[in-house]
């Protein structure tokens, strides 16, 4: 039977490669997303992955959503926590709001959706863990505090899932991408684009299906030794 992967986010960008490559590699797939009914379905429509509508911020909309997706497709044996929103803004002009908001989902998030998976995980004496993280939480960036500390935070998550979980033959990683061409990045000016891919020694923007090919060994019973670890995917622009 071919295990169950749940990625968060995972209809759009870089979730969506995630999903494609995870189901291409033979496992069921459920996709979450926060709110854009139509791409979700033309997502469903073309790759035959199930979507599942929920907010990662409401711990008990993942509980439910979790429970659901287990009935409909198995337990759950790789979770790719992917799902995560940006609201910039200069630490002198941001708002509580901007901040709450970006953490609650992609640092709260995480908790709420590994919370409920990990006892069945334990049980069973297997599970993937695998947050997608950014360069930005690892160096900071500008008018980003509230992004890069969320980043950061899933990196610390991850730290000590890896040692909770290692026993139990549950394995947590991070992810940390660079400029990825997604939608969202190709739609700035690309005088801001060319500024970004100046700062990349591979001299381009990563593919998004490059960081789901890192997710797909990060499931796979070949990373079994590997637990508690950041693959930066930046084209060398940042080093740990």
């Amino acid at each position: 039977m071919a295990r169950t992967a749940l990625v968060t986010g995972g209809s759009r960008g870089i979730g969506a490669a995630i999903s494609i490559a995870l189901h291409d590699a033979g496992y069921s797939v459920a996709a979450t997303y926060a709110g854009n009914d139509e791409a979700a379905a033309a997502f469903t429509k073309d790759t035959g992955i199930k979507t599942y509508k929920w907010n990662v911020a409401d711990y008990d909309e993942c509980a439910a959503g979790i429970a659901k997706v287990e009935a409909e497709i198995g337990p759950v044996d790789v979770l790719v926590n992917n799902a995560g929103i940006t609201r910039d803004a200069p630490f002198h002009k941001m708002t509580p709001q901007q901040w709450h908001e970006v953490i609650d989902t992609n640092l709260t998030g995480v908790f709420n959706m590994t919370h409920p998976i990990w006892p069945g995980m334990r049980e069973r004496k297997f599970g993937r863990i695998i947050i997608i993280s950014s360069i930005n939480g690892q160096k900071g960036q500008f008018a980003q505090v509230n992004y890069a500390a969320s980043k950061a935070g899933d990196l610390g998550i991850v730290k000590s899932l890896a040692q909770e979980g290692a026993r139990a033959g549950i394995t947590a990683n991070a992810i940390c991408p660079g400029y990825i061409a997604t939608d969202m990045v190709m739609a700035v000016p690309e005088k801001v684009r060319e500024s970004i891919i100046a700062q990349i020694p591979a001299g381009r923007l990563g593919e998004p299906e490059e960081i789901a090919r890192c997710v797909v060994f990060l499931a796979s019973d070949d990373s079994g030794f590997i637990n508690g670890s950041t693959i930066s995917a930046n084209g060398a622009q940042f080093f740990v």
